[in-house]
């Protein structure tokens, strides 16, 4: 069986039987996609790992901006980092959701 067909399969199965954690996980991983600044860190992190430092500079946004939305998208489980000295590196660390975040690139491109 593909994976779109066990994805098809498991979502039917389920459907019905979402409890209140699955839907909170749900709603706050729809609300992390809906903000531009994070979709954007995202997008730059799919590409690889950075620095605060680079991300900002990368995308031209202030540090203390980078660091609350990445405390956000960590808090998910969105992103993870390393410790290099005094510096955290990021990097993307959910493979489902950064999956979704391409699909909706790719759809709004070829709209």
């Amino acid at each position: 069986m593909s994976e779109e067909q066990e994805y098809k399969e498991a979502f039917h199965d389920g459907a019905q039987d979402l409890d209140e954690e699955t839907l909170f996980v749900v709603s706050q991983t729809f609300k992390a996609l809906s903000d531009p600044t994070r979709i954007r860190i995202l997008h730059l992190l799919c590409k690889g790992e950075h620095s605060v430092n680079e991300i900002a500079e990368l995308l031209n946004l202030s540090q203390s901006s980078v660091s609350h939305q990445l405390r956000f998208l960590k808090n998910l489980r969105l992103v993870k980092f390393r410790r290099a000295g005094t510096t955290l590196y990021y990097s993307e660390d959910d493979d489902h959701v950064m999956n979704l975040l391409g699909k909706a690139i790719e759809h709004a491109v070829h709209l």
